[in-house]
C-alpha cells in the first residue's frame, strides 16, 4: 500500500512501493555477473524507451527535450555498467531476454492514444522508482566497496527520474487523472513484483 503524501501529493518515491524481499537480494549476490549484465540491458533499454516516446509522440513538444537529455543520461549509465562488466571480463548477450515483470507491467496498459500515452508514463515512473530502490537495497547489501560505492551513487542519480515522469503525464492530463492512474499502477506493479521469481536480474 502506499506509505507517503502520495495520497495528496502527485510525486512518488521508494516509499510508496513493497520493500525488495531479502530472497531477491540474496539471488543476486548469487549471482552477482548474471545481475550486471541484466542492468546493462536494463539502462540501454531504458534508452531505447524514452526515445520511443520521441518517435511515438511527436506532436508532444513539452516534453520532448527532457526525454532526450534523460535518454542520453541512461546511455551514459549504460556505458558506466558497460566498462565494469569489461574489468570483471564478462560480456553482453547477443539476445536479450524477455523481462517477465516489465511484459506483465505492459499488458496492462490501457488501448487508445491519450489513455496509453498516460499509462505508458505513469508506469515508466513507477519501474524507475523500483530501479532506484533496488539499486539503493542493493547498496547497503554489497560487501565489494568499488560495487557498493558505485550503486549507491547511482540510486542518488537516478531518484528524481520517477517524479519526472509523473510531471510530464500533469503537462497533458487532469492531476485528479494522473493521482487515480498513479495510485492504480502501485498497487498493480506491487501484485506483479510479488508474483514474479526472484532471479540474479534488476526485475
Amino acid at each position: 500500500m502506499c506509505k507517503s503524501s502520495v495520497l495528496t501529493e502527485l510525486w512518488i518515491s521508494i516509499e510508496d512501493l513493497e520493500p525488495s524481499s531479502k530472497a531477491w537480494v540474496d539471488a543476486v549476490l548469487a549471482d552477482f555477473d548474471a545481475f550486471l549484465i541484466d542492468h546493462a540491458n536494463c539502462e540501454r533499454k531504458a534508452s531505447s524507451m524514452l526515445m520511443s516516446f520521441v518517435a511515438k509522440y511527436p506532436d508532444r513538444t513539452e516534453i520532448i527535450p527532457e526525454l532526450i537529455e534523460t535518454a542520453i543520461e541512461e546511455l551514459e549509465h549504460f556505458q558506466k555498467v558497460y566498462d565494469l562488466l569489461e574489468k570483471r571480463g564478462l560480456r553482453l548477450p547477443h539476445k536479450i531476454e524477455k523481462d517477465v515483470y516489465m511484459q506483465a507491467l505492459h499488458g496492462l496498459c490501457r488501448h487508445g492514444r491519450d489513455e496509453r500515452f498516460l499509462d505508458r508514463l505513469i508506469v515508466s515512473g513507477v519501474v524507475e522508482v523500483r530501479g532506484v530502490e533496488r539499486f539503493k537495497t542493493l547498496s547497503e547489501h554489497l560487501s565489494d566497496e568499488v560495487m557498493k560505492t558505485y550503486y549507491d551513487k547511482l540510486w542518488r542519480a537516478e531518484s528524481t527520474h520517477g517524479t519526472l515522469f509523473i510531471e510530464m503525464a500533469r503537462k497533458y492530463f487532469k492531476d485528479e487523472d494522473v493521482r487515480e492512474r498513479l495510485h492504480w499502477w502501485i498497487e498493480r506493479e506491487r501484485e506483479v513484483l510479488l508474483n514474479t521469481p526472484f532471479h540474479p536480474k534488476l526485475h
